[in-house]
């Protein structure tokens, strides 16, 4: 039986050597599909458990790792993934110069600039905000001072508005309720705290999104009228929707994505049985107009059980994303929902050497390739 402990944000992670994997699904639509992995992660000086997605540029695979590198405190890497070599770019060193065990990825500016946030480190061991040049180059932004004034946890991956200022979530602080905030930073480097929650909802684990020239988002804990969390409009005082954590879902802990007709698509980690507290999770539509939920699929466990990332699109409108438990061997799965709304589960990990319990989503490229990151499991065997 595999040890397994929570973290601060009750994701799972395995509590002593952790081996993980990097996985590419190939899918031929005249062809059965075909699983590999491309890289395992040894949690040494190469890193450990990425949590995050990771994102394709210029033939690499660039992520985050929640743990290993030089100092333990995580990484950023590089995979060539046609020749399988992995190269770790930064290693976290943690406070007060440096950020520690990051659970964000990655998201580029127009000159290939990589920016990022990390969970922990910074000058009060609070998380802090950093930036990696092109030429290999990093730099500490901003650390997260906490309450009351700011937030502390930062654990979505942050986004650029259409002008280049970055945007993003803490999971807590903020003011004295410390249910989490909003923040920016701007194209010259200042940082400013945005909202402090909890008027629309609390504890954002998840990023924003921009949608429609305006910031959305999801919160793992409810507003005044709800518990079961929230989807919400930056700038806004009350929440699009209330999750009431039964049949329609509870405690979205990831991002939500948009179609370009005003609906916003996204999964909750509980919810879906009809009772509080309980079930697989679902995957959710939400129309940003009118505030109405529309339940495209319950999750039974046998097709997936706790979906902790968002969907991605491919080129036909089909979603495709992940679950962190469930499936054909309990410790995760990769799907598909088509237009129509069938859930088709496209691989099912064993939580061997093709890895397990995905916490991060997956990106689909223009060759209908599906890249993800696997949490646990890899080539060198089990956590027992």
């Amino acid at each position: 039986m595999q040890n397994r402990f929570s973290d601060k944000l009750g994701r799972v992670v395995l509590s002593s050597a952790v081996f993980l994997a990097l996985s590419s699904i190939a899918m031929h639509p005249a062809h059965a599909q075909t699983f590999n992995v491309i890289y395992t992660f040894t949690g040494g000086a190469d890193g450990g458990t990425p949590f995050a997605t990771p994102i394709l540029y210029n033939g690499y695979v660039y992520g985050t790792t929640y743990a290993g590198g030089a100092y333990g405190n995580g990484t950023i890497y590089a995979l060539n993934f046609k020749t399988k070599k992995e190269t770790v770019l930064h290693s976290f060193a943690g406070g007060p110069s440096d950020g520690a065990a990051p659970i964000a990825g990655l998201v580029q500016d127009p000159s290939g600039n990589f920016y990022g946030a990390a969970y922990k480190g910074g000058a009060y061991n609070f998380g802090a905000i950093f930036k990696l040049t092109t030429t290999g180059t990093y730099s500490l932004l901003h650390s997260f001072a906490g309450p009351p004034n700011e937030g502390l946890g930062p654990s979505g991956t942050p986004v650029f508005d259409s002008g280049g200022d970055l945007f993003g979530t803490t999971y807590q602080g903020g003011n004295t309720r410390g249910y989490g905030t909003t923040w920016e930073i701007s194209r010259t480097g200042v940082y400013t705290t945005g909202h402090s929650f909890p008027s629309d909802g609390a504890l954002p684990r998840a990023g924003l999104r921009l949608e429609s020239g305006q910031f959305w988002g999801t919160t793992y804990g409810g507003s005044s009228r709800s518990f079961g969390g929230t989807v919400y409009l930056l700038g806004s005082q009350t929440p699009l929707y209330n999750f009431t954590g039964g049949a329609d879902g509870g405690q979205p802990g990831a991002p939500v994505i948009g179609d370009g007709h005003g609906n916003l698509y996204g999964t909750t980690e509980g919810g879906g049985s009809g009772r509080f507290g309980s079930g697989n999770g679902v995957i959710f539509k939400v129309n940003i107009t009118t505030g109405q939920e529309t339940v495209l699929h319950t999750f039974t466990g046998a097709d997936g059980a706790v979906p902790l990332a968002g969907l991605t699109w491919d080129t036909a409108g089909n979603l495709y994303g992940t679950t962190s438990m469930g499936g054909a061997y309990g410790n995760g799965t990769v799907f598909k929902l088509d237009s129509l709304g069938n859930l088709t589960t496209i691989y099912s990990f064993t939580g061997g050497a093709d890895g397990g319990n995905p916490n991060a989503g997956v990106l689909v490229d223009n060759a209908g390739n599906i890249w993800g990151a696997a949490a646990s499991g890899g080539a060198s065997g089990y956590c027992t």
